[in-house]
């Protein structure tokens, strides 16, 4: 089978490797469609870790299964034929946080497709072990959704679990800072909430992306000052929320800036590891009692409800993936989603 292997800064290496075993616990996937995450991006820009042994990356995958072990087939869990939509995070079950359900925060949590021992979607097959299919995040593809909105489903879990705990509603005004793939999620996600959302995106065809969303406002930061024009559009009172879903320490800032008071800034996506102090009004935040929140992965019951909530159209999937290329062009692939002419790239095998 073909496997895409990352080997060095921006390169990707489709090889041919023999194919998985099913061993007596787990299972073989027959990987059809996976996504290109940003997090998968950052990783092939900067190469493979030093030290680290061949990684296959991907971790937003649908597919079907094509062998079984014998201890499954027993047990009947999981059958020849299943279609199955698989997110990366394998929990260990009994740290602090596994014992509290806050799997997400595991003190031993892996990824597949990125930690070395856990290959990815980037190939035509990927082994699911026990350790996956009992502490990680499998779940049935509905028979209406096709196997790239099952791989869509893993980037929609975490908007989902953001907006659950940030209690988005009726009367709230979103601001979300960044209209890449996440942030278009967001919008989505916010407007099935009821919530009214303003958008912030430096890069104008990322903007005209996102009024396909639905937002009631897209603002051009490099021409605007975004809080003064937040606070003209809420009255002056500023946003219930703001979600920064891009990786930039000064827009963390400005959120602190363009809430209201009372109200939420959640930080969705991380900074570089290498510079990720930013400085806030700490003033600000006790003063006017908004919460600075942190916004990370989610518990496995959110990929389930993102499936149902693709299902629905509640998540325009249509709008969200305008990319798919096959397997042998994967560098192709992440040459596109790196670019921000697109929001969702998928590689089809």
């Amino acid at each position: 089978m073909k496997s895409a292997f990352l080997v060095g800064p921006r390169t990707l290496e489709v090889r041919d490797v023999p194919e998985p075993v099913a061993p007596p616990d787990g299972i073989v996937l027959a990987v059809k469609a996976c996504g290109v995450c940003g997090s998968d991006l950052r990783r092939w820009r900067e190469g493979p870790p030093p030290g680290a042994g061949d990684i296959v990356p991907g971790h937003e995958i649908g597919g079907v299964v094509t062998a079984v072990g014998s201890q499954v087939a027993a047990g009947g869990r999981y059958a020849v034929g299943d279609r199955l939509a698989v997110a990366p995070d394998i929990h260990c079950g009994e740290c602090y946080y596994c014992q509290r359900g806050k799997y997400n925060l595991c003190d031993e949590l892996h990824f597949l497709g990125v930690n070395e021992g856990y290959p990815g979607g980037f190939a035509e097959q990927v082994l699911l072990t026990a350790e996956v299919l009992d502490l990680g995040v499998v779940h049935r593809l509905p028979d209406d959704l096709s196997y790239v909105e099952g791989a869509l489903a893993e980037p929609c879990s975490s908007v989902l679990a953001s907006h659950e705990d940030a209690g988005t509603s009726l009367d709230d005004t979103v601001v979300v800072i960044g209209a890449g793939p996440i942030g278009c999620i967001h919008i989505a996600v916010a407007r099935a909430r009821g919530a009214r959302v303003i958008v912030s995106q430096r890069s104008a065809r990322r903007r005209e992306m996102a009024r396909a969303f639905g937002p009631v406002a897209v603002i051009d930061p490099t021409t605007e000052d975004v809080v003064v024009r937040v606070r003209e559009l809420t009255g002056g009172t500023g946003a219930d929320t703001v979600i920064c879903a891009n990786p930039v320490a000064e827009t963390q800032a400005q959120a602190v800036e363009m809430v209201r008071k009372g109200g939420r800034v959640v930080l969705f996506g991380g900074l570089p590891k290498a510079n990720p102090m930013v400085t806030v009004d700490a003033n600000r935040i006790h003063y006017g009692e908004i919460a600075f929140v942190g916004s990370f992965s989610y518990h496995p019951s959110y990929h389930e409800l993102a499936l149902d909530a693709i299902g629905r159209k509640l998540i325009p999937s249509d709008l969200l993936i305008t990319h798919t290329l096959p397997l042998a062009e994967v560098d192709r692939a992440f040459d596109i989603a790196s670019s921000g002419q697109g929001l969702k790239v998928m590689v089809t095998m």
